[in-house]
């Protein structure tokens, strides 16, 4: 494996742990304002209690997101010193607000955890607002230096050299908007999904159990409403993102759909697997001018083939796959949202089929499963530019060795630290009972 090829691989996993950490860190801060929102309107205290337990989870997900997180930043300078210079140059502004965002972040959780018996209503629910705000915040800047990659913008390069920059210019970037809304988004839909999943694993263990039940009844039924919501956001978002993709990066969108020829009515491949020799995207099911509506908003929109672009500056045809996957993850979210609130809601069920329990157990899986396919099709469909169409991604890799021992011990760190993580939520909420805090409300009453 050659050096450029072991940077993206250390680089693409340790984002690739971060980012699970980073997007409960968004969504799950939105979840405590819903059951702080819903306690204070309704007075129900289980709602209460929902919010102290998500903030002690959050608390310990912050606990390596932040490590992790630095790990990332120490990372991309060491491992991509051209990219860097540019960065540093260009487009610093992120790093140096996503400061700010973080210390609001920061601050703003101490006083909520702290300080909650001793903050009135509507500062408790000023005090989540701003954790929920610096929360998304952090990931927006940071990821908006990603969508400077694919729309580079508030700058020249001329004979080796950085000039007419325009820092503004290069944060608010063409790619700025697109790309914050889907983080937002997706990042919103999952934490709501990873509560649903754990409301519905415990639902099932604790049917007999009235008060714990009712408590995770509630949690779900919360959850599938936030999930549901965000989620048809996302696929609206990911309308966007195709349009964007077709006006921006041509090639990206060709490849995620392995179209060859430059065509009106271009079709919408959904599986199959791309032929690269035969140009052709092989057992797919195709639907007609799909994929120029999608691009165009209208069926005979001219969508743009890799014919069109020298082979050498083609993406991994690979990224067809997960950007099905990712599509795929999505609507299965959607659909699980809608069936399991309508059964609720609409039709005035009780309960929930064990097979319709399962489902929700697994939706936040699922939905991490597709923020980690998103991630990595995002960046893998860039190359191999690193900035699209000035600097490559083997131009901006260190030029150092031993990346493989870099690469055995990160991987370590992390299988370490996702343990620890598991052990140290598994003990403290065993020792810290949901019955017990049930109790205590109880004799509060």
């Amino acid at each position: 494996m050659d050096d450029v090829l072991l940077a993206r691989a250390l680089f693409g996993t340790t984002m690739g742990f971060h980012i699970i950490f980073a997007t409960l860190g968004v969504g799950i801060p939105l979840m405590i304002l819903a059951a702080e929102v819903l306690y204070q309107r309704t007075k129900d205290t289980d709602y209460s209690i929902m919010a102290k337990r998500w903030t002690k989870a959050i608390a310990i997900l912050l606990g390596v997101a932040i490590p992790s997180g630095t790990i990332a930043g120490v990372q991309l300078s060491l491992l991509w010193p051209g990219f860097m210079e540019v960065v540093g140059k260009v487009i610093a502004l992120p790093f140096q607000i996503e400061i700010f965002a973080f210390l609001l972040e920061a601050l703003f959780m101490s006083i909520y955890v702290y300080a909650y018996d001793r903050l009135s209503s509507s500062m408790r629910i000023l005090s989540v607002s701003l954790v929920a705000l610096g929360a998304v915040a952090s990931a927006v800047l940071i990821t908006n230096v990603h969508a400077f990659e694919g729309t580079p913008t508030g700058f020249r390069i001329e004979n080796g050299d950085v000039v007419a920059v325009d820092p503004w210019a290069a944060f608010f970037n063409p790619g700025f908007y697109v790309t914050a809304g889907h983080v937002a988004l997706t990042a919103y839909m999952t934490g709501a999904f990873a509560i649903a999943s754990i409301a519905a694993f415990k639902m099932i263990r604790h049917r007999l159990q009235q008060k714990q039940f009712a408590l995770h009844q509630k949690a779900l039924l919360l959850s599938l409403a936030i999930g549901g919501i965000f989620s048809l956001a996302s696929a609206v978002n990911g309308h966007g993102n195709a349009q964007f993709l077709h006006r921006h990066q041509p090639e990206k969108l060709a490849a995620a759909e392995g179209l060859f020829v430059t065509q009106s009515h271009a079709p919408l491949a959904i599986g199959g697997i791309v032929d690269r020799e035969n140009k052709q995207v092989k057992y797919a099911i195709e639907l007609p001018g799909a994929l120029s509506f999608l691009a165009g908003n209208r069926f005979d929109e001219v969508v743009r083939g890799l014919n069109e672009f020298p082979e050498e500056n083609w993406p991994p045809l690979f990224i067809h796959l997960l950007f099905d996957s990712m599509v795929g993850v999505g609507i299965l979210l959607i659909l699980l949202s809608i069936i399991g609130f309508s059964w609720n809601k609409i039709l005035k069920r009780e309960g929930f089929p064990r097979w319709m329990m399962w489902g929700f157990i697994a939706s936040g899986p699922l939905a991490m499963l597709g923020i980690e396919f998103g991630w990595i099709f995002a960046c893998t469909g860039r190359q191999p530019w690193v900035l699209y169409h000035i600097m490559k991604t083997a131009d901006s890799a260190t030029k150092s060795g031993n990346l493989g021992i870099l690469f055995t011990l990160f991987f370590g760190m992390y299988v370490f630290f996702a343990v620890v993580t598991g052990l140290v939520m598994y003990f403290y909420f065993r020792r810290h009972p949901l019955s017990s805090e049930l109790e205590q409300d109880n004799l509060s009453i």
